[in-house]
């Protein structure tokens, strides 16, 4: 069987529904155009790097130039600009008991009331699966690792997926539900929507208080930012850099703890974990801080 007849089909396949694609490494996952250090500047690239987002095309002419290489390279679809969201499910590694991403995510859609989507699956080369779903206009949704939970990703603008019909290693991507891609759920949609950060204000409170307050609306901003297997750490800085501000009578307990709460929650930590690191943070600080001089 030719392999690059193969890929060539597949690659086209995805360009036949408007999907733009590039290639990647022979047997791998990785992208096979250039990085910006190799860049030529000539063709794409005439007017500064492209990369590969950039470079993924529909073009049936460019697509089978790149698949008449050999050996044929696996097939990437760019989704974003294919007004995709895919929802990644891995599966266990190395015979792992821990629930896969599907288990996940099933439990995440009874949660939400409502069954599994009927939509385009594909089953990865790893055992997991790819749902694809139409991104809603006017919506840029971008990559997601961990976000709805355990072993379950999102790709959007700035990411793509592997096509059915690319092999790797460790097997090969094959097409299980021929459905079209559904369009994406409203209630995955508003998982997926950032959700606006109440604002902290920053005023003079106490004495000195403008360089203190600033100093709040900073740390509270970093927490409410932070990712998975960050936010303990960056809870627990921020509580330890404004104890100090505590103990010198700029900021009242009362605030930092109220403000840290806040974006503790934002950030996905549950009242407990937040109020246990606050408290012994700030314990840790103001005694390792002076406190202003009354006289």
């Amino acid at each position: 069987m030719d392999s690059t007849f193969d890929l060539t089909n597949a690659a086209l396949a995805a360009t036949q529904r408007d999907w733009p694609v590039f290639p990647l490494r022979p047997g791998s996952k990785k992208p096979a155009l250039h990085g910006e250090t190799a860049c030529p500047g000539t063709g794409p690239c005439a007017h500064g790097h492209a990369k590969w987002e950039q470079r993924a095309t529909t073009d049936e002419a460019m697509v089978r130039g790149w698949w008449r290489q050999a050996p044929a390279g696996n097939v990437a679809i760019a989704t974003g600009p294919a007004g995709l969201l895919v929802v990644d499910l891995d599966a266990p590694k190395n015979g792992s008991d821990m629930p896969g991403g599907m288990t996940t995510f099933r439990a995440l859609c009874e949660r939400a009331g409502y069954d599994l989507p009927a939509t385009r699956t594909v089953r990865t080369a790893g055992g997991g699966w790819h749902l694809y779903f139409t991104a809603p206009t006017g919506v840029r949704l971008g990559n997601t690792a961990g976000h709805l939970g355990p072993m379950v990703d999102t790709r959007g603008w700035g990411g793509y997926v592997v096509a059915p019909g690319s092999t790797t290693q460790v097997g090969t991507y094959g097409l299980e539900n021929l459905l079209d891609p559904a369009p994406l759920p409203a209630w995955l949609l508003d998982l997926l929507t950032p959700k606006p950060r109440p604002a902290v204000t920053v005023t003079r409170a106490g004495r000195g208080g403008g360089y203190a307050e600033a100093a709040l609306a900073n740390e509270y901003n970093a927490v409410a930012g932070a990712g998975k297997g960050e936010r303990n750490w960056r809870l627990t800085r921020a509580a330890r850099a404004l104890g100090r501000f505590v103990a010198d009578g700029r900021l009242t307990r009362e605030r930092v703890e109220d403000a840290l709460k806040s974006a503790g929650s934002l950030c996905g930590l549950t009242e407990r974990e937040c109020r246990a690191t606050i408290t012994n943070a700030l314990n840790w600080s103001i005694a390792n801080n002076p406190t202003r001089s009354t006289t």
